[in-house]
């Protein structure tokens, strides 16, 4: 008993002489608690302005602001620059590297702005040839894939025969490529111009640039008058808006009544298959911030040698 109360009577005594010290040092035992915050840095606590309701703005968050976002709009100009939004595909370190090496090809060769819908020509390194060189001339119908499994499908009807070739975009046997006619069309791609008459997709071997003076891109709202069937794909299934209305007169009821059970009005409500197919705006940012400097002196180039 004797031992407890000693023990007692030495934390009372410790505790007295704790407190004498500290009132010594100008600082009260009962307000020991909050003197975390009353003996802060003043640095620290004036890090921010302070508004009217006593909560402070940190320095970083005003600074974010007045940094320069790049152009989202680039991403249509550049759509091979950014993968695939499927998560099951994603690999970052293999994106970044094939970023690199896509700019580095840039370097050795004009890669032009184009769309689908717009009319090129494409030089290619032939050994078979005379001048090494084979050269094609043809409407963009289809633009696949991204980094460097993008490609391009070109068509052209020469002697009454539609001809198609599918070219890689960043191929090393690709020599050069010409816009001759810089558009854009309605749909994504034109595969139906298979099966339209060939007045839609023939052009001249020798076809001289129409050079567009506007900085806009034109948008061609052309309808396409499809051939009778057969079709190489079923293109009553989904509602093109390059494709004319006359399409209704070439098929069955049957074929109109099936459509009208594969339409799907609510999918343009659907934000998650929006979400899933799109890529993430910061993702995109953070792209175009990494190839802004050499798609720019690509661009830079580019224009030099077309002037």
């Amino acid at each position: 008993m004797a031992f407890y109360v000693s023990r007692l009577s030495l934390g009372l005594e410790l505790r007295r002489l704790g407190c004498k010290t500290m009132r010594c040092s100008g600082v009260d035992c009962r307000s020991s608690s909050s003197t975390s915050t009353t003996l802060a840095p003043r640095s620290l606590a004036d890090d921010g302005k302070t508004d009217k309701l006593g909560r402070r703005e940190k320095k970083n968050l005003m600074m974010s602001e007045s940094v320069d976002k790049p152009d989202l709009n680039l991403r249509f100009k550049y759509p091979e620059m950014f993968p695939e939004p499927f998560m099951i595909w994603r690999n970052p370190v293999k994106e970044k590297l094939e970023r690199k090496d896509m700019l580095a090809r840039r370097n050795c060769i004009s890669i032009p702005e184009f769309y689908v819908g717009s009319v090129l020509r494409v030089n290619l390194s032939n050994i078979h040839q005379p001048d090494k060189v084979s050269s094609f001339v043809g409407i963009c119908i289809e633009r696949k894939e991204t980094g460097l499994r993008a490609s391009i499908t070109l068509r052209n009807v020469i002697d009454n025969l539609g001809v198609e070739i599918k070219l890689e975009l960043y191929d090393p046997r690709l020599l050069k490529i010409e816009v001759l006619r810089l558009e854009r069309r309605l749909d994504p791609h034109l595969r139906y111009l298979r099966d339209a008459p060939p007045e839609y997709s023939t052009f001249p071997l020798d076809m001289k640039p129409d050079i567009n003076r506007s900085d806009e891109v034109p948008l061609n709202r052309i309808k396409v008058k499809l051939n009778p069937r057969p079709w190489t794909e079923n293109w009553h299934k989904i509602e093109y808006k390059g494709i004319d209305e006359s399409i209704d007169d070439l098929i069955t009821n049957k074929w109109k009544a099936r459509r009208e059970l594969l339409r799907k009005p609510w999918e343009k409500y659907d934000l998650m298959k929006t979400y899933r197919a799109t890529l993430p705006e910061e993702e995109m940012e953070e792209i175009l911030t990494e190839i802004k400097d050499d798609v720019e002196e690509h661009d830079r180039k580019h224009s030099r040698r077309q002037s």
